[in-house]
């Protein structure tokens, strides 16, 4: 076809900056090299009468050229007349598929190669076309600007296309005014000229769109077409139009001091002229709908839950809610054998002391509600089911913080849980619970008098402190089985980074530092952090862990007084009701049966 073509020309230029400041890289089309695609008019491919012929397409170093051939219908000799004559002289491709990094455009598919009115702005644009769905990607409308090359059928003229393509970009020679074209003597126009021209054009476009659906009409009863506007005799001012003296003036203005940016001197100018700076008003409108990266119910953002499961798992649960517990102290050292002397009274032992506690239970709930209206309107997923999840995970974790630190709530606070009820482990008697100080400064002391303790950094100080003080406490300890570690993160990541003189870990994992401790597991708790008590001389203490066997604690319930789930509508209201709770009772059945690790607070 490059020996029997019509005209030719650029269809894309690499390396050029759109309006909307993407720029089209090279090869970005490379994939239509060598492929046939429709010559349109204006890129009104939706009537047959607008294909003009056809187009081939090679690929080059600065962009891509286009072949053109037009075909023998009425429009296509028609348009062949008007590239001749000089009348249009610009191309313009309808590409899609097109993939961008950042403002560079990568690849895309040209679809069709038009020909189109040369446009107000020099330079290239692209006037983007956005589709809504999942599957589909960007179109746009890409124009460049540069003037057409027309074939003159001799054979020399064909020998010099065919030898050296660059000759089409060749400027052509300035002709006399008796074969001056309409191009010509549009280039003789002011800025000011062409901006009218370019305003009657368009309003003129827009009136064959809107008389065209009119016409169809009309010729169907019968009717004659009349022009209905005349377009000269309209004298208002055009709308929407940004002339290249108003790019200039937002282009100094953005370099006045205090500007910022080039938006903020559109925005300025727009405001100071009252301009339309955009092609589309509210163009926010157009974008697609937002879309989930998770569908469904939205994401919870919780706390660390994992200790929550343990917790409730470990605890020995009974069907008896009403909890007694007796014990018979004989480790006083008077209660000891005699040795008897013939003649003489045998004394009597001292007493055996006997220890009592009773728990009762206490009803433990959390409450919510729904709209109906709401229920029926979400249809993305189960609303009722995803609020009595969250319902659900709430009861575990305040009934397993009652167990471990009790719910941190004031005495007189009405929805309290008592410690009379559910008796948190840390916050029990010092005959259920042995409370001990981790004394950082001794152990300082103890390691800086020997010949390498002088050289270790604070953490392991820190976590020698806390070692030494769990195992002394063991010695008192009289609970049964295996010892678990709950602590807060920081403490356990504290002595996981406890380094040697040579700069190595101590311990190089959770295995080896609950070896250290002689407890089966470690569990992280991140609602420790940050809590403190006050013990009966007023002192404060700041918990650093709990080491505890569950199954020392016993969790009491009778039958119906499981978790249970209630709902009830308001029909006044038009209101669903959710209710979810347990009447349970919580204690330590064994004295001595749990150590809390705490650090002095003020000290």
């Amino acid at each position: 076809m490059k020996n029997d073509y019509d005209f030719s020309g650029y269809a894309t230029k690499n390396n050029l900056r759109c309006m909307d400041g993407r720029i089209i890289l090279k090869d970005a089309f490379k994939e239509n090299d060598g492929k046939t695609v429709p010559l349109v008019w204006n890129h009104r491919y939706s009537e047959p009468s607008n294909v003009l012929g056809h187009a081939l397409l090679e690929n080059r170093e600065d962009g891509v050229y286009a072949y053109c051939k037009f075909n023998d219908t009425e429009s296509g000799q028609n348009a062949k007349s008007l590239v001749e004559h000089g009348d249009i002289t610009s191309l313009s491709i309808f590409a899609n598929h097109l993939k961008h990094q950042g403002a560079n455009v990568l690849h895309g598919s040209i679809r069709e190669v038009s020909l189109v009115l040369a446009g107000a702005n020099p330079g290239a644009f692209i006037d983007s076309v956005i589709k809504h769905g999942e599957e589909s990607e960007e179109e746009a409308v890409i124009f460049t600007g540069e003037e057409l090359s027309i074939f003159h059928a001799d054979e020399s003229t064909k020998k010099e296309h065919k030898e050296d393509k660059t000759v089409d970009e060749k400027k052509p020679k300035e002709k006399p005014e008796s074969e001056e074209t309409v191009k010509d003597v549009f280039d003789t126009l002011t800025e000011k000229q062409k901006t009218v021209v370019y305003a009657i054009i368009g309003q003129a476009l827009s009136e064959e769109a809107k008389d065209g659906e009119d016409d169809d009409e009309e010729e169907s009863k019968g009717g004659k077409k009349e022009m209905k506007h005349n377009l000269f005799e309209n004298d208002e001012a055009p709308e929407n139009v940004l002339t290249h003296s108003d790019m200039n003036g937002i282009i100094e203005l953005a370099k006045t001091k205090g500007v910022g940016s080039l938006q903020d001197a559109i925005r300025i100018f727009a405001e100071d002229n009252n301009k339309l700076v955009h092609g589309i008003d509210e163009i926010e409108t157009l974008f697609p709908d937002y879309k989930d990266v998770r569908p469904g119910a939205p994401e919870l953002i919780t706390r660390d839950e994992d200790w929550v499961k343990f917790v409730m798992q470990k605890v020995h649960k009974s069907p008896i809610s009403r909890i007694r517990t007796r014990q018979a102290d004989v480790s006083d050292d008077k209660l000891r054998g005699y040795g008897y002397e013939k003649g003489k009274k045998k004394k009597d032992s001292p007493n055996i002391k006997l220890l009592k506690r009773t728990t009762d239970p206490q009803t433990v709930y959390r409450k919510d509600a729904l709209q109906r209206d709401d229920i029926i309107d979400i249809t993305d997923f189960n609303v009722v089911d995803y609020m009595y999840g969250i319902m659900r995970r709430n009861l575990n974790e305040e009934i397993a913080s009652a167990i471990m630190i009790g719910d941190g709530r004031e005495d007189g606070d009405e929805a309290k849980i008592s410690e009379e009820h559910i008796r948190s482990i840390w916050n029990d008697d010092e005959l259920y619970t042995i409370h001990t100080d981790v004394d950082i400064e001794s152990a300082k002391k103890e390691l800086q008098g020997t010949n390498t303790g002088a050289n270790f950094g604070e953490n392991y100080i820190y976590a020698e402190a806390i070692i030494t003080a769990a195992l002394y406490a063991r010695e008192k300890y009289k609970g049964s089985g295996s010892l678990d570690f709950y602590c807060t993160p920081h403490l356990l990541n504290v002595m996981l980074l406890a380094r040697d003189l040579n700069g190595r870990r101590i311990y190089d994992s959770k295995t080896d530092l609950a070896a250290a401790l002689n407890v089966g597991n470690i569990y992280t708790v991140e609602q420790f952090e940050g809590k403190e008590r006050t013990d009966k001389e007023q002192k404060k203490h700041k918990l650093l862990g709990l080491f505890v066997n569950l199954s020392d604690y016993q969790v009491g319930s009778a039958k119906g007084g499981e978790i249970t789930k209630f709902e009830d509508f308001d029909i006044d209201f038009n209101q669903y009701k959710y209710l979810i709770e347990t009447r349970i009772s919580g204690a330590l059945t064994r004295t001595s049966s749990a150590i809390a690790l705490e650090e002095k607070v003020g000290e």
